[in-house]
Parts: C-alpha cells; structure tokens; sequence
C-alpha cells in the first residue's frame, strides 16, 4: 500500500521553478555541441550517470541504489522512460526548432492530467484545468506560425515525449519514496544505450566534448532531480505546468546566442502559456488544497 503524497505548494512550486529554469538552456547546449543527435545521447547520458554516482559516492549514499532496487519493476519501467524521454528531446531538437520542441513538450501538462485521473484517481482542481486550456490554446497559437516547414518529423517525436512525461511524472507521484538521484543515474544508462550503436565520433571537437560535459555533469542532474523532487510536493499536472516555462525560456536562449529567430506567433502564444503558469501557481498558493491528497483505489 502507497503512502499518501505530500502537497505543499510553496516548497514544490520553489523546487520546480530552480528545476526548470535550469532546464530551460538545455535546447542551446544541445544547439552548441555541434553534433549528431546520437552522439550527444551517448555522452550526455554517460556523464548523467557519472556526476550523479559521484555525487552518492561523496555523500556515502550509495545505498539509495538498494532503495533503488527494492522498489523493483516500477523504477525500471521510471528509469526507462525517463532515460528515453532524455534521448526523444535530443531528437526532437535536431530535427525541428527550438521553439517547436518545447512548445509541443508544454502539452505534457494535459497528457499528466489525464494519467493521474486514469492511474491514481487524483482530483484535478478546476484551475489546473483552466491552466492547461489556456496553456494548450497558446501551443496552438504557436503552430499556426510553423506551418509550412519540413519539421514534422521532429515534431512527431516532440508530441510523443510530451506523452511520454505525463506518464513519467505521474508514475513518479506514484512512488513518492522512490529515491530520485539514482533514476536519473540510471536512466542515463538507458540514454547512453539508445546512441551507442549509431554514434559517429569523427565530428567531434573539443567545443563539442565541453559542451556535452556541461550538459551531462551540471544541468541535466540538477534539473532533473528538481523536478522529480517537486513530485513529490505537487500533483503530476501541476509539475508539469512548469514544463511550460521552457517552451518561453528555452528558444529565447536559443535567440539570444545563437540568432535562431523566434516567430511573433511563439511569442504571443509563449506569453499566453506562461501567464497561466503563473497565475495557476499564484492562486495555488493563496487557496492550497489541503495538506494531502489521497488517491481512490489507484489501479497500479
């Protein structure tokens, strides 16, 4: 029998937003390494797993892997699908634009939605309702200014990734003792083994290995192990909602350092999403919904 998620909104929204401000360079560092998509999983998830066991290592935490372990089939099926969700970004990235990557992932939001109604019969709060509408209403807006391009391959596979975290995320709301450090250590693994057999180091520099260390060493550990933390103070939808901001910092980033344009139509939907994002948070601190929230008879 599970025990009963915690929801403190102040420490989960503090959480997630250090999270995904963090995250939110994650398309520029995968735009300067400079390289094949499969390349950059390999590396990426390598030095994921690196940083994160040193890190166990130096706090004489290893045992969280037993801790790890003893949650069995459920954090295998939660590393798997984070370290693949981790190599589909990487994809998505190479293969469309920034913005579009990011703006489709913020439908994440209505896929968690629907996953913890479906999985854990969560109660969803008419604002998280209101948010994800005018959030998904922004990413419309946002499309109407990519139609035309060749990209819908790397938007396919966006779309899928949005789908694929709600699920994520609401699992990890599932398992709120599950230790966080060692998933994302070892779903670098599980990124590392997607690429490994297509990778092609002969287009690879210097610039490109700096790059790929900042990535797998500092970012990406900190950001995810934010975020999977803040699931453990917030509903899966409404960690999700943060997920949004990155659609409106990631390709300014991207803009900013490398020139790659942002249509007026990402902006105008971006702002729509992050308003939501942030009046959501605001009502979700003066009007909290108890100190706990109890799934009905979840069939996991």
């Amino acid at each position: 029998m599970s025990q009963t998620p915690i929801v403190d909104h102040r420490k989960g929204i503090a959480v997630a937003s250090v999270g995904i401000t963090v995250l939110s360079f994650d398309a520029l560092l995968v735009r300067l390494a400079e390289t094949q998509a499969f390349n950059i999983t390999l590396f990426r998830g390598l030095f994921v797993f690196i940083a994160l066991t040193a890190l166990l290592a130096m706090r004489k935490q290893l045992s969280q892997f037993r801790v790890y372990r003893d949650h069995g089939r459920a954090a295998l099926l939660v590393t798997l699908l984070y370290g693949i969700n981790t190599a589909l970004f990487v994809f998505s990235i190479s293969a469309t634009k920034a913005a579009n990557t990011v703006v489709i992932l913020s439908s994440s939001a209505f896929f968690a939605a629907l996953f913890s109604w479906f999985l854990l019969r969560e109660k969803i709060p008419l604002r998280t309702w209101v948010a994800i509408a005018v959030s998904l209403a922004g990413v419309v807006v946002v499309f109407a200014g990519s139609i035309g391009l060749e990209s819908w391959v790397g938007d396919m596979i966006a779309l899928l990734l949005a789908l694929m975290m709600g699920l994520t995320l609401t699992l990890l709301r599932r398992l709120p003792d599950l230790p966080k450090i060692p998933v994302v250590a070892m779903s670098g693994l599980v990124t590392a083994a997607i690429g490994i057999g297509f990778t092609d180091l002969g287009d690879m520099t210097i610039v490109s290995y700096s790059w790929l260390a900042v990535m797998g060493l500092l970012q990406m550990p900190i950001a995810s192990v934010m975020l999977m933390k803040a699931t453990r103070y917030l509903p899966s939808p409404e960690v999700s909602l943060f997920l949004l901001i990155e659609s409106v910092l990631g390709p300014v980033w991207v803009w900013l350092v490398l020139s790659e344009t942002v249509p007026p139509l990402t902006i105008y939907g971006g702002a729509a999403i992050l308003g939501a994002v942030f009046v959501h948070s605001w009502l979700a601190l003066k009007h909290p919904l108890g100190s706990d929230v109890s799934p009905i008879e979840p069939p996991l």
